[in-house]
């Protein structure tokens, strides 16, 4: 009895052994830079029409004054903040077209001057007086970009989109760094100590609020009904008439989107991985169509 006893407890052993061996490990938690560079799922790659590009706006390449202080916009009422932006059928069918399934992911960097070229610094860096940097931004995949600061003065002001970058679309695509401002531009830091704030807004498709501020959208023009109508005035960027940002509709963007799925990495030299690197990601991990994401930081100089 004994020795049965004992070859049974070492059959249920081996048994265990097996068990645990081949079972599945927990999959592994993505970070957001994970997901920032995750290939586009097979499935959505097939699924729908082909993909097309969406139509550049034709924006006259004109000086980009600041805007003129105004009453900032009322925050839309709660029942018009929980419904979706309305989108014509053109665009909806350039969504259709366009959209990939990913999550989708905004990197973001601070490009300090060292003498010869700009480099990454991390975002948290203590500025000084001279100092002079930049403001990098890449998106993995095609959406529409809003960039605005509020500095000592607390107007805010639109850094992005802007007549010397692009002519003045805000249209982004993957695969491409953008700079703010443009090369050879770039800000200055006086003897004046003080912060200034930086407001990001990426969705794929374009952003109602922001887009009548920052734009002039045509309407159709009028025509007998024997002729054809005339196609919508492309949007062009707003003179100075137009009304900065205000804290209501930045406020009510940042409440609405950060109550949603956004994760955030911050990377440096430090971090383990291959590439060097200081920079903030930002993910919405829902993968939506109508995914949109916001990011804010602080600039900070003694």
């Amino acid at each position: 009895m004994p020795v049965k006893k004992t070859l049974f407890c070492s059959i249920l052993g081996v048994t265990a052994l097996f068990a645990q061996s081949g079972a599945p490990e927990p999959p592994k938690q993505l970070s957001a830079r994970d997901l920032f560079y995750a290939p586009t799922p097979a499935a959505q790659k097939t699924a729908g029409p082909a993909k097309q590009a969406a139509p550049k706006r034709a924006v006259p390449a004109v000086e980009a004054p600041h805007p003129a202080a105004v009453e900032p916009p009322a925050a839309a009422p709660p029942a018009e903040r929980d419904a979706p932006p309305p989108v014509s059928s053109a665009s909806a069918q350039i969504i259709r077209a366009a959209y990939t399934g990913k999550p989708l992911g905004l990197r973001y960097s601070i490009l300090r001057n060292n003498g010869d070229d700009y480099r990454e610094v991390a975002p948290d860096t203590i500025f000084h007086s001279g100092d002079r940097i930049r403001v990098a931004v890449e998106v993995n995949d095609a959406g529409y970009l809003y960039i605005a600061m509020k500095g000592a003065s607390g107007t805010w002001k639109i850094l992005f989109p802007t007549a010397e970058i692009a002519g003045g679309d805000n249209r982004v695509e993957s695969g491409q760094q953008y700079t703010i401002p443009s090369a050879p531009g770039r800000f200055a830091f006086d003897q004046q100590p003080g912060e200034e704030q930086l407001f990001i807004v990426l969705s794929r498709r374009p952003e109602p609020s922001l887009e009548k501020l920052i734009y002039s959208l045509g309407s159709p023009v009028a025509s007998p009904t024997s002729a054809p109508a005339e196609p919508a005035e492309q949007p062009k960027l707003l003179t100075a008439q137009v009304s900065p940002l205000g804290d209501p509709l930045v406020g009510r963007l940042r409440s609405e989107v950060y109550a949603r799925d956004l994760i955030f990495e911050k990377v440096d030299e430090n971090t383990p991985g291959e590439k060097k690197e200081n920079a903030v990601y930002v993910l919405n991990r829902t993968g939506s169509p109508d995914s949109r994401l916001v990011a804010d930081f602080v600039l900070k100089h003694q």
